[in-house]
Parts: structure tokens; sequence; C-alpha cells
């Protein structure tokens, strides 16, 4: 074993959400280390990857797995990394690498509603939150203002200060449609972590439409800013670092961590306050390796949680033709959504969803329905131009419930590190599945204001997942029945804590970043509370600071 490494506070996961919490601890003074299973990624060349790749639909192209940190890949083949049990598939995607998964995220940064912390006492189902939405409130005010959030007034979370940016342009397609639904739905502008004028050093979006797999131009926040600006603060980062086992005492009070570098040399670090702070499938993961004859079911598990409860997101949707050009493809990929649906008294018997608008270019995808048709010569040209012009997508966001048969548990099967891969147990219950039934009304309402023909709906019963991974670890003041509690220490090792999406009790309906980055600024400020005059300044003062 190499000489040992050692930290004030060291991170386990160099994603949005762990290198945020850690640059505010470095602020205040705490010598911080994160490690990173993955390696450092060259923006540069993962544009080059993904302008040089074939298959352009593909996010993952740019961003191969290593040997020593592989990730799930499904296309052109699943390559049996993220092993499944069923009944139904989870084919979660994510990047192991120095960013994480936000490399190629969509940027869309949702708060919740108020009502998504009080599921159980409002309407019998899931469980409550241990905080309210007003606790949260001054936490996503700080997300925003870090990550640069743009946004408009009325998407049904309140705020007590505004967006630190206006939204983005409103792509043509995505003005039709608006105005077109103005009578039943109102369309709103996504918030995202996207800029809409130059803020915190980086430039406006150009409407590249390539936010997934990569915005090109850095004008989408992404997990590699949060590592840099953590290392303007003095965080070390040590990528290539997968770590495989925490350490503990005899006492239950973590010591070390140990991880292997790509030639398997086997590292030990030490510090005094540990945060894990990878994804809702590599943070169980690892407590679940690091069981030992004092904590035979893993780490902070003795209420048996860990890894229970997983949530996402799936979707249906449909597919049609307007009866005007659109011409999606200008602009942001997912620009606009409707909102209204996200909460009400239905959800004590079905799911609650958002109604999610594509922009991206249709091009390629009617290009390879013509060419599976058998289309050729001047009629494919026509073909192309007409259907390319007004094809358009809508889906459902649907809310998942916390359900404990629902988890990640440690397969037989080993990774080349010697490492047992993750397995995923997995299905959609009919509350689920009932949302995405009453949803196909609002289906075909829109495609009747848009004038819609051909339409095509999404197979019953098949969900596209959204990758949203929620749950394994769920926040509760009861230890017998979460793995942390409200600010995110786990119930077993006071100083073991966890930021990551998957402290989340609840999914709701919105993606998960933006509340797990304002959860994972609570817990930093619980570890090492702010002094007056602090670094990070007070809302609607940061931007100077911003990387």
């Amino acid at each position: 074993m190499s000489a040992q490494q050692s930290a004030d506070i060291v991170v386990i996961g160099a994603g949005i959400v762990g290198a945020l919490a850690a640059q505010r601890l470095a602020r205040q003074g705490a010598s911080v280390l994160i490690l990173e299973a993955g390696p450092r990624l060259d923006r540069a060349a993962i544009v080059t990857a993904f302008r040089n790749s074939p298959i352009k639909g593909n996010w993952m192209a740019p961003y191969p797995p290593s040997a020593w940190a592989p990730h799930p890949i499904y296309v052109p083949e699943d390559n049996g990394y993220l092993k499944q049990a069923g009944p139904y598939p989870y084919q979660a995607e994510y990047i192991r690498a120095v960013g994480g998964t936000t490399w190629h995220w969509a940027a869309q940064a949702w708060r919740l509603v108020p009502n998504d912390v009080r599921l159980k006492s409002l309407y019998g189902v899931g469980v409550d939150w241990p905080m309210s939405y007003e606790e949260l409130d001054p936490w996503y005010q700080e997300a925003e203002e870090l990550m640069g959030v743009a946004g408009a007034d009325n998407t049904g979370s309140p705020r007590k200060h505004p967006f630190p940016m206006e939204p983005v342009a409103e792509p043509w397609a995505m003005r039709r449609v608006r105005e077109r639904l103005a009578s039943v739905y109102p369309v709103v502008a996504n918030t995202v972590a996207r800029n809409s004028r130059v803020y915190g050093m980086r430039p406006p979006c150009v409407g590249n439409n390539s936010c997934q797999p990569i915005c090109p131009v850095n004008a989408q926040y992404l997990g590699i800013n949060a590592v840099e600006a953590a290392e303007a603060a003095g965080v070390k980062v040590q990528p290539d670092a997968v770590v495989f086992r925490i350490e503990h005492d005899a006492t239950g009070h973590i010591a070390a961590v140990h991880y292997y570098a790509p030639d398997k040399s086997e590292h030990r670090v030490t510090g005094k306050t540990f945060i894990l702070a990878a994804n809702g499938i590599e943070s169980p993961k690892l407590l679940l390796l690091s069981a030992s004859s004092k904590y035979k079911n893993g780490l902070a598990n003795s209420s048996g949680a860990v890894g229970r409860h997983l949530m996402d997101h799936p979707s249906t949707s449909l597919t049609f033709y307007a009866d005007e050009e659109l011409w999606l493809g200008r602009g942001p990929q997912s620009p606009s959504s409707i909102n209204t649906l996200r909460d009400g008294a239905f959800r004590s018997r079905h799911a609650a969803y958002r109604l999610d608008f594509t922009n991206i270019s249709q091009v390629l995808n009617v290009t390879n329905d013509l060419i599976k048709e058998g289309v050729y010569g001047p009629e494919f040209a026509k073909q192309l131009r007409w259907r390319a012009a007004r094809q358009i997508n809508v889906k459902n966001v649907l809310e998942v419930l916390p359900n404990p048969d629902n988890r990640i548990t440690l397969s037989s099967e080993k990774d080349a590190m010697g490492i047992p891969k993750p397995e995923a147990h997995y299905a959609i219950d009919d509350y689920t599945r009932q949302g995405a039934e009453t949803s196909k009304a609002d289906f075909a309402k829109i495609a009747e204001l848009m004038g819609g023909t051909g339409l095509r709906y999404s197979a019953d019963g098949n969900f596209a997942n959204n990758q949203h991974i929620t749950g394994t670890m769920s926040m509760g003041n009861d230890p017998k029945s979460s793995v942390v509690d409200g600010f995110g220490r786990t119930h077993d090792h006071e100083n073991l804590f966890i930021c990551s999406t998957g402290v989340m009790p609840t999914a709701a309906t919105m993606n998960s970043t933006l509340t797990a980055v304002a959860l994972a600024l609570r817990t930093a400020e619980h570890i090492l509370p702010a002094k007056k005059a602090a670094a990070a300044g007070t809302p609607g003062n940061r931007e100077a600071s911003l990387a």
C-alpha cells in the first residue's frame, strides 16, 4: 500500500453535487480532497468525438468508459456493467469521470413544488420529507446563483428572490407551440442552468442544439465548471481513484477510504469528515461493498434501506406532424414544458407528471424512418423536407413512488478491478402506469391544437428512462427507515455524510440535480457553518466569484 493521503474533508465523487459542496467547505478554510474513480476529460476532445461520431443520437458515444471505472453503455449494445434483475429493465446512463454525468445533461434545473415534500400527509402515498419547502428555498437560491440558472416565474415553484437570469431565448418552434396551446395549456420556458447572458465568465447560449452530449461553447453549466470552481477555492482533485472500501474504527467512526489506481495499486486516505457524493447507484454500491464484521449488511445500513427505494422518471410520448412548419433544431434541445399537472388531489390515485417538448432536430430521425420505409430518390428528398419541418414530440415525465423492492444490490459478477458490479431490481407500478394512461388525453389534445396528423404513441407498457437516479439512501428522521438525517449525516456514522440525488425521499416530477445541489450546500453548512462574512457572499452577490 502506498503512503496515505489526508485531508480535513474527503469527498468521494467529482460530480456537480460533490464539487459544489467541496467548494463551499474549502471557502470556510477546510482542506478538501475529492476522489474521482474516472479520468479527467478534455472539453475539446469531447466536442471533436461528438462531431466525428457517425451516431449523433448516441449521447454516450463521446464518453467511453475507462477500464478501471466502467459505466453503463447500451449502444450499440449493452456492455453489461449495470446488471438487470428485472422485472422491468432499468437502463440508467451515467458518466464516471471528473465532472460526472452533467457533462451531457439537458441542464434542467427545476425546484420541487411545495407539496412534493408532503406526499404522505396530503395524499396518503409515498413519504414526507424531514424538512419543509420553505427551508429549502434559500439553498435553492444559492445553488441557482452558483450554477447560473435562467427561468420564468410561472413554474409553480415559489421563490423569495428572482432567478439569476431571464429565460434563454425562445425558439420559433416553441413560440408557435406556446401560442397555439395557450387556450388550454400554459407552456413555459424550462428552468435551466444555461446562460441567457454572460454569467460566471461564460457566454450565453448560441443555439448549437447539442446540449446533449456536449455544449461546445460552455454556455451550459456542467460538473466540470463546479470542479474548476472548487479547485480555485483550494480543493484538490484526485482522478482515477476507484474507492472500493470505506474503513471504520471500533466505534463506527469512519477512519479512512481505500482506492485503487488504474494499475490496481492500493491507496489509503484519512480524514476527519467524509462525504459520499457519487450517484444513487455507485454510492449504495460502495456502502454495501464496505460491509465488515461489525456492519455485516454494509455501512450506514442498520435500517436495511441502503440501495432501496430506487426511483427515476419514466416517460411515454407522442410523435406527430403539425399542420405548419416548425423546424425543430435551433436553440436548446429541451426548452419548454407544461407544468400544471405536477400537483393536485389526483396524486392520491395516480402519478403527477410534467409534459416536456423536444426541440431536437428531426432530420436524422426522419431520415432513418424513410430508409426503413424504403423511400429513395426524389420522393426521399420531398418527404424528408416535409416531415422534418413538421415532426414534433411531447413526452410525460412521470412520478415514481418509493418502493423498497426497487433497489440496487451487488452483483455476483465483477468488473476488471475485481469489484462487484451494481445490479438493478426495478418495476413500474400501477400508480405510475395510471399517470401515463391519464396523460394520453393531454397528448391527444395537444395534437388536436397543433393540427396533428400521423399520431404515433409509444407502445403501451414501454417506458423511456429520463436518467434521473433518485432514492437508494433516503433521508428521514427515523433511523429505522432511512439512511441519513435531514442534513445528510448518516444515522450510523457521525462523520459520514451523503450528498447525492440518492438522499431524496421522493422523486416528484422534476430533474433531481438542482435539489441535490441545494441539499448538498445545506449539508456543507451543517458540517462547517459559514462565518458572517462568508466568502460565498449573500444571495444575489455571488456572480463575481463564479468559475
